[in-house]
């Protein structure tokens, strides 16, 4: 049994590795393909110059050094070796290469070879490991640019709501179904709320869709232990920031993450694990 559960998680750690290496392209990317669109459809509405440069893709152009332009070779690529090896700088000009690549492999790794060991190599494993890349990719763009792309979002809640219909997790449909509505009105109300009390908007739209597609994956009785470890969370790094100058400009710090973050503690150790750890 440990045997098998060990091979499960070998095979599915080395493809979280690739994957990783995948993600990389699409939270550096994907928002720039984003604010591209964004330009062009108000180009055309406006009617003044679409937006000019090199379009950029997942695919195109090749990856390559943001200092020198040097293509990144095959060998060059290999997941968190590379990194070993080029002593984490380019192999060109010598610029470092930033500490994030191998770190987001890792971690892609490390929870696929989690999803291997807990669930096996199968399709069960499968959809878990989707949900973690997914949910891995919209923290780290959220952190980065304040945006959760509806590209993600959108496909991680139809992604729970189809693995619950078949059976791929242990959440009815039903279940699966009221968790998803009540994670993006729960927000929705928290939001207007806020708005119509202070004048000012607390979080983005983004967090409500990502707050759904979590109910559609653990449930309506997951949201609270979610939503606390988000909560408790965001405001130890926030405070962390606040005393260390690390906050934007404007005082603020995405919420969107620290959703992530408790979603993905509910996978690991399971909602009412996070429940017992803050005492409740």
């Amino acid at each position: 049994m440990l045997v098998s559960q060990g091979a499960d998680a070998a095979m599915a750690g080395v493809l979280g590795l690739l994957v990783g290496s995948f993600l990389n392209v699409v939270i550096y990317r994907l928002p720039k393909m984003l604010e591209r669109q964004w330009a062009a459809e108000c180009a055309d509405l406006t009617g003044s110059k679409a937006p000019e440069g090199e379009e950029v893709t997942l695919m195109k152009p090749r990856s390559r050094c943001r200092n020198c332009g040097h293509p990144i070779r095959w060998y060059e690529n290999i997941p968190v070796a590379s990194y070993v090896v080029l002593r984490g700088k380019c192999s060109q000009c010598g610029t470092p290469i930033g500490m994030r690549y191998p770190v987001v492999e890792l971690a892609t790794g490390a929870l696929f070879a989690f999803c291997g060991w807990h669930w096996g190599f199968n399709e069960h494993g499968a959809v878990w490991c989707l949900f973690s890349a997914a949910i891995l990719a919209l923290a780290l763009i959220d952190w980065d640019t304040t945006v959760l792309p509806d590209d993600i979002t959108y496909p991680l809640l139809w992604a729970g709501l189809a693995a619950a219909a078949m059976q791929w997790t242990p959440l009815p449909l039903t279940q699966a179904v009221w968790g998803a509505v009540a994670g993006y009105l729960s927000l929705w109300l928290v939001y207007h709320a806020f708005r119509l009390l202070t004048g000012k908007h607390g979080m983005g739209y983004g967090d409500f869709k990502l707050f759904a597609a979590l109910g559609a994956w653990f449930g309506l009785q997951a949201l609270v232990p979610i939503i606390l470890m988000a909560s408790v969370i965001g405001a130890v790094i926030g405070i962390a920031m606040k005393f260390t100058s690390g906050l934007r400009e404007g005082g603020y710090v995405p919420f969107g993450p620290f959703l992530a973050l408790g979603g993905l503690t509910a996978m690991v150790f399971g909602p009412a694990s996070i429940l017992s750890a803050i005492g409740l």
